[in-house]
């Protein structure tokens, strides 16, 4: 009976996650053609809008790989995370002081020193796992 109601609520939750990627899946791509139809409109492409497109692919890549593995990778969000920096300073650094230019810059390279150093460990983890194989 236990099993039962387990299978049942990890069934629900599976559907849901599913339905939930899909929201996120379809609502970035119509902000994509929302943002593309914005650039038609102007005639013109800035910067800002082709690292929008960049987020925006990003999000979709890591729907994608949650869809196939079932887990979210840690390193595509921070990878997200410094292309929203980079836009948000892109964008606003006429209107900022030097601290807060400075404060974004320092949490984009923690975020980078994060990525390599989560690389890093996963490489360590993937070969002592490979080697108790052996």
């Amino acid at each position: 009976m236990k099993n039962k109601i387990k299978q049942s609520i990890s069934m629900a939750l599976a559907i849901t996650q599913d339905i939930g990627l899909v929201i996120v899946a379809i609502s970035t791509i119509v902000a994509i053609g929302i943002e593309i139809d914005l650039m038609i409109e102007h005639n013109f492409v800035s910067l800002s809008d082709l690292l929008l497109l960049f987020i925006y692919l990003e999000v979709l890549t890591m729907v994608a790989v949650y869809y196939k593995s079932g887990e979210l990778p840690i390193k595509i969000p921070m990878y997200i995370a410094i292309v929203a920096l980079a836009r948000y300073l892109i964008l606003d650094m006429k209107n900022f002081d030097t601290w807060r230019i400075l404060g974004i810059a320092a949490a984009i390279l923690v975020i980078g020193l994060t990525i390599i150093v989560i690389h890093y460990c996963q490489g360590i983890l993937a070969s002592k796992f490979d080697n108790k194989e052996l």
